[in-house]
C-alpha cells in the first residue's frame, strides 16, 4: 500500500559513534524523501564526526576514523540538510528515541535553525512493537517476506524502513494511512522535548517528568525555584532539552 501524504515525507537513518545522545555523534545518514506525486529521492551522507569512532561502533557499522577522515563535518553540511528536509514530516526506526534527538544535538551544535515542533513524526519500530514486538531485521521478515541484507548500513535500513512501513499499512486495517494518524500512533507519550524530561499533561501545560519536580508546571517551579532553570541549563542535558526550557523562560519573562 502506498503511504497517502500531503507533505513531502523524509526516512532518516543515522549510524553513529555510540547511543549517547548528548556526546556521541553521527557518521553517516541516509535521507529517502517520499514526494506527495510518488517521486522518491535518496541521498546518502559519510560525515566526519570530529571525534574518534570507538571499536565496538565500527564493529556494528563497519565505518572507521579513516573512512570519514576527509568527509565534511555536520556543520558544513547542516544547512543543505535544512534545505532537504523544509516542509517535510519525519520518519524513522526507533526515530523518536534516538535518531531524531541526536540530529536536533547535531543541529543546535551547528548553529543552524531547523524546528522540530512543525513536523509529524513517524516512528515504525513502535508501530512494530505494538503489533508485534520484535527488531528492524524481523520487522523486514515478517511484513515484506525476505531477508534484510546489509543491515546496520543507513541506506539498506533507511530503504528497508520505507518497505516495512508500506507493509505494515497493507497488514493491518486499522493504522489509517494518514500522516497524522500514523505520528500519533507512533509516539509513546506527548513529549515536549525528544528526552522526555519535559511532557504536556492533559490540559496542555508543560510539566516536569523526572526528579523531584516531576508533574509539577515547568512554569511554576521556574517561578518558585529560579535556580532550578540555572541548574537544569549547567547540567548534562541535551542541547534541545535546554532550547525548549529557554523557550519556556522566554516566554515567562514575557508575560
Amino acid at each position: 500500500m502506498d503511504i497517502i501524504i500531503k507533505n513531502p515525507l523524509v526516512f532518516i537513518d543515522l549510524e553513529t559513534t555510540g547511543i549517547d545522545v548528548v556526546n556521541d555523534r553521527i557518521v553517516e545518514m541516509a535521507l529517502l524523501r517520499l514526494n506527495p506525486n510518488g517521486h522518491q529521492d535518496v541521498k546518502v551522507l559519510r560525515i566526519n564526526p570530529t571525534i574518534p569512532i570507538p571499536p565496538e561502533a565500527t564493529a556494528i557499522h563497519g565505518i572507521s576514523d579513516a573512512d570519514v577522515k576527509n568527509e565534511p563535518t555536520f556543520k558544513e553540511v547542516a544547512k543543505s540538510l535544512v534545505k532537504l528536509m523544509e516542509g517535510c514530516d519525519l520518519a524513522g526506526f526507533n526515530s523518536n528515541k534516538f535518531d531524531f534527538p541526536l540530529l536536533a544535538e547535531e543541529f543546535l551544535r551547528a548553529g543552524v535553525d531547523f524546528d522540530f515542533r512543525k513536523r509529524k513524526f513517524i516512528d515504525v519500530q513502535t508501530i512494530f512493537h505494538k503489533m508485534e514486538k520484535r527488531t528492524l531485521e524481523a520487522a523486514y521478515r515478517l511484513y515484506c517476506e525476505k531477508e534484510l541484507e546489509g543491515a546496520h548500513s543507513a541506506e539498506v535500513d533507511t530503504k528497508a524502513t520505507y518497505e516495512v512501513l508500506k507493509a505494515q499499512l497493507d497488514r493491518y486495517p486499522d493504522l489509517e494511512n494518514n500522516i497524522n494518524f500514523l505520528s500519533e500512533f507512533s509516539t509513546h507519550n506527548q513529549n515536549v522535548d525528544f528526552a522526555g524530561r519535559i511532557i504536556y499533561d492533559e490540559n496542555g501545560i508543560e510539566v516536569f517528568n523526572f526528579g523531584k519536580h516531576k508533574g509539577k508546571s515547568v512554569e511554576a517551579v521556574f517561578t518558585q525555584e529560579p535556580s532550578y532553570y540555572s541548574w537544569m541549563m549547567n547540567g548534562e542535558f541535551p542541547l534541545y532539552t535546554k532550547k525548549i526550557l529557554t523557550n519556556i523562560y522566554v516566554r515567562m519573562k514575557q508575560k
